[in-house]
């Protein structure tokens, strides 16, 4: 018998403001799958990871996460937001943010424990950020911060990680750390991972799946299978191209109706 699915929506629709933004979604994301979900702005991305996070109720349909209804606050589920900098007038160091994913989120309260403080030093070599943990956040930079948001996301060791566009505004190297570091997490833990990003280059190795979302359609299937020139152009209603240059694939949208976009990223064939 297969193992029940970490995520499971059927026939979900959600919609704002009188505007679906999907509908008659039906997917079962397994134990180990890394699941990237694409679209332009606006086309429900952030919100479907809201709806795991049973932040966002569906419009219709159900879903299922961790084999029940989602609910906030659900520490089997590893988060890593956007990254943003820190006013410089935050009083934390790198090495709290991870601690924040050890104690709950508790601020100052209570002191950590022995076996906290030990936790915290594990996860801070595991990520990498030893030479830096100790220096306050706010003076860190953009792939420093998200190193130990990782690490803070995944202090319960999560079977479920979600990923809201965790690699904007950084450099292709901390692209490259911090993707590393979630797919190490996903392989050694054996845990789901859904990122909703706008530019797969960095994950495509990495993707199992991917879920476009346009208009309130979508497709769902391996990279190669849907970031296709034909797919993508059905899902947009007009034409968009999709371009492989030597490891690479480009896509752009060609035409009026929706932003030119691009994701580039190392094919698998």
């Amino acid at each position: 018998m297969s193992a029940a699915p970490v995520v499971s929506f059927r026939k979900a629709a959600l919609a704002f403001d009188g505007r679906v933004l999907w509908r008659d979604l039906d997917l079962d994301v397994a134990a180990g799958e890394f699941v990237a979900v694409l679209g332009p702005n606006g086309s429900g991305k952030t919100t479907f990871l809201r709806a795991v996070l049973g932040l966002q109720p569906l419009s219709a349909g159900t879903l299922a996460v961790l084999g029940r209804p989602p609910r906030r606050g659900d520490r089997r589920i590893g988060y890593v937001p956007q990254q943003r900098l820190l006013d410089e007038s935050t009083p934390v160091r790198g090495v709290d943010l991870v601690g924040f994913g050890v104690s709950g989120g508790r601020f100052g309260l209570p002191l950590p424990s022995r076996g906290d403080r030990a936790r915290v030093a594990s996860l801070v070599e595991a990520v990498g950020a030893e030479a830096f943990a100790g220096r306050s956040a706010a003076l860190l930079s953009g792939g420093e911060q998200q190193r130990l948001r990782v690490g803070q996301a995944i202090a319960d060791d999560p079977p479920l990680l979600l990923c809201d566009e965790p690699l904007i505004s950084l450099d292709l190297a901390n692209q490259a750390v911090v993707s590393g570091l979630l797919d190490r997490h996903r392989r050694e833990r054996d845990a789901a991972v859904l990122m909703v990003t706008h530019d797969v280059n960095p994950v495509l190795p990495m993707v199992d799946r991917v879920v476009y979302l346009v208009d309130g359609r979508f497709r769902i299937g391996p990279p190669r299978e849907v970031l296709t020139s034909e797919v993508l152009s059905d899902l947009y209603r007009t034409h968009v191209d999709v371009i492989r240059v030597h490891d690479r694939i480009v896509v752009v949208g060609a035409g009026s109706g929706h932003e030119e976009h691009e994701h580039v990223g190392r094919g698998r064939g």
